[in-house]
């Protein structure tokens, strides 16, 4: 009795990562946007409404070394942000 193995038979076909998992940074690319984000947790005594601004930055950095899927800031829940950044620049640039 023969009892060869055949992986030819099986055909392997890659999927995406599930909605949420992504990879991780193992070349530190979004490093110090990181370590910026957990500074102010700890300060913050981790409350992380108070850490949103270093959030953001930290993934929008990781959306643009394509290290998560871009989505837009809105659907991330930060709306409120770039509506407030917004009014800044236009505040900055009247005379």
């Amino acid at each position: 009795m023969s009892t060869a193995m055949n992986f030819s038979s099986k055909s392997f076909s890659p999927r995406p990562p599930d909605k949420g998992s992504f990879p991780l940074d193992h070349l530190g690319e979004c490093k110090k946007f990181k370590e910026k984000f957990m500074k102010c947790l700890k300060e913050s005594k981790f409350d992380n409404s108070l850490c949103r601004e270093q959030s953001k930055e930290y993934l929008e950095c990781r959306m643009d070394r394509q290290l998560m899927t871009k989505e837009p800031l809105e659907k991330l829940g930060f709306k409120d942000l770039l509506d407030s950044n917004a009014a800044e620049t236009q505040q900055q640039t009247k005379p």
